[in-house]
């Protein structure tokens, strides 16, 4: 499917609105970008094919903040990568934190189909404190074979899920899947739920509407998202990372130096809020939002939500049903203020000791493209 982006002559100059690029993703990306999503192929190196999978992680703004040192045999040590961090749209680093999360709970699934045991160990130097995220290993991951281990049945759902930011149908979720999403997370103490009906559903909906109304007419977090923005198939393969417009229109923009990504669009121009239209009109046809709260809000508690929402995307995958996150009205930054209070009072959980660690569309929709990955080698450290 193909998504034209939304332009506007304002002042004799061409004003891109970002949101094509926020809500969905143009397709017919260059297959370079997608290799990783073939899989691990003849790799002999059982860390490097155990990777392979992990790599394939949801995480925010496809940053994909992962650092892997391997140079320890029969270890594999996680960091975050601090030279991709959200500082304006996610200042305590909590869905980064999320996102080493889903990158642990594949390597684990990956790991037991390879015959492999771990042993995870979070945070060996120390716990990071709750405002910033720093260059001490997030998990040291020891590896032991055992022909015994149980396999994890989600694993085949790995090259198969991928986030759907498209129109969901007008199809009720049955309550058969809602359990089968809240089993998937059993594995971690955490509130795990799904609201399909009544008059909550409308409540979820304006308040997702007014999140993302906020985050893309207020200029420094829309910019953060232009910062990451690949235009074209040339930067996407370069990158293979952030959110990818392959548009022919944009792409000649881009050529002759008319799209300007370091200008904010204006919040009345017609482009924004024809984007804001297009995005609440998703919301209106979404018939079921999922969401996961943790008691308390500390970095175990934030990669442990990350792996549970792993999991839990990956059982929706394998019932045929699509999810995206909603991640505005969770983000901590303060024009967000109202969203997020109304979302944990919506859902019932105190902000002084329950946080929603996410929030999401759920519903059946139409398969949609990969993402780019950048392969395992970009992530390995080498000195």
């Amino acid at each position: 499917m193909k998504r034209r982006a939304s332009l506007q002559l304002i002042g004799g100059g061409v004003v891109f609105a970002a949101a094509p690029a926020l809500t969905g993703c143009s397709s017919d990306l260059p297959a370079q970008a997608l290799q990783a999503w073939e899989g691990p192929g003849n790799e002999s190196d059982p860390r490097r094919w155990i990777l392979s999978y992990a790599i394939l992680a949801p995480n925010s703004h496809n940053l994909q903040s992962w650092r892997v040192d391997l140079r320890q045999e029969g270890l594999v040590t996680l960091y975050c990568d601090t030279t991709r961090l959200l500082p304006e749209t996610d200042p305590y680093s909590r869905q980064i934190m999320m996102a080493q999360g889903t990158f642990l709970e594949l390597f684990d699934m990956a790991a037991r189909e390879k015959g492999y045991r771990t042993e995870i160990d979070l945070f060996p130097q120390g716990v990071f404190g709750p405002k910033a995220v720093d260059q001490r290993p997030v998990a040291q991951i020891r590896l032991t074979p055992d022909g015994a281990v149980a396999k994890d049945p989600l694993f085949a759902q790995i090259l198969r899920r991928h986030t759907n930011r498209e129109a969901y149908e007008d199809k009720a979720v049955p309550s058969q899947a809602v359990a089968a999403l809240q089993s998937s997370v059993s594995p971690f103490a955490i509130q795990a739920g799904v609201i399909a009906n009544g008059d909550q559903l409308q409540l979820h909906r304006a308040i997702a509407k007014d999140a993302w109304r906020i985050e893309l007419t207020t200029p420094r977090t829309i910019l953060e998202s232009y910062r990451v923005l690949r235009v074209g198939p040339e930067e996407i393969t370069k990158y293979r990372d952030g959110l990818s417009l392959n548009d022919p229109m944009v792409r000649a923009l881009v050529r002759f130096g008319l799209f300007d990504r370091t200008k904010a669009p204006q919040p009345d121009d017609m482009a924004v809020t024809g984007e804001v239209k297009k995005f609440n009109a998703k919301l209106d046809s979404t018939s079921a939002f999922f969401w996961l709260i943790t008691e308390g809000n500390d970095r175990k508690t934030q990669v442990n939500a990350g792996r549970a929402y792993a999991r839990a995307q990956l059982a929706a995958t394998a019932l045929g049903l699509s999810m995206q996150p909603l991640s505005q009205a969770l983000q901590e930054y303060p024009e967000q203020a109202k969203p997020y209070a109304d979302i944990h009072r919506l859902l019932g959980a105190n902000p002084a000791t329950h946080t929603v660690q996410m929030w999401a569309r759920l519903g059946y929709a139409p398969p949609v493209q990969a993402s780019p990955r950048r392969g395992v080698d970009s992530h390995l450290i080498r000195t």
